[in-house]
C-alpha cells in the first residue's frame, strides 16, 4: 500500500476528483491549506495599501491505495491538475505499514 498526496490549485479539485473515481479510487481526504514553491506568492492591493501575499491557497488531496493502484491514479491526477503554469503543484508517494478498518477491524488493503 502507498499513501499518495498531492497539493494542486483549488480550482482543478473537481476535476481530480472526477479523474481518480474513473480509475478507481473510492476514497481521499481533502484539506485546504497554504503554501509556496518556486511560485514565491505575488502582490496584491487591498484598500490602497499594498501587501505581499507569501502563501497561496492550495488543496491537498491524500489517498492509501493498493500498490497496483497508484500509478493509473498518479497519472489521472497529472492530467486532471496540469495546467503546464507555475504553481501546478506536487505529487508525494509514502509507504504504508498497514491500515486498519475502525468499524470492521478489516486490515491491509481490504481495509483501504
Amino acid at each position: 500500500m502507498k499513501k499518495v498526496e498531492a497539493i494542486i490549485k483549488p480550482f482543478k479539485l473537481d476535476d481530480v476528483k472526477e479523474a481518480l473515481q474513473e480509475v478507481g479510487v473510492q476514497g481521499l481526504s481533502v484539506t485546504e491549506v497554504k503554501g509556496f514553491g518556486r511560485q514565491k506568492g505575488h502582490t496584491e492591493l487591498y484598500r490602497g495599501a499594498e501587501y505581499v501575499v507569501d502563501f497561496l491557497p492550495k488543496v491537498k488531496i491524500e489517498m492509501v491505495l493498493p500498490d497496483d493502484l497508484v500509478e493509473v491514479a498518479v497519472d489521472a491526477i497529472i492530467s486532471a491538475a496540469r495546467t503546464e503554469k507555475i504553481g501546478d503543484g506536487k505529487i508525494f508517494i509514502l509507504p504504508v505499514e498497514q491500515a486498519i478498518r475502525i468499524r470492521t477491524g478489516e486490515t491491509g488493503d481490504d481495509a483501504v
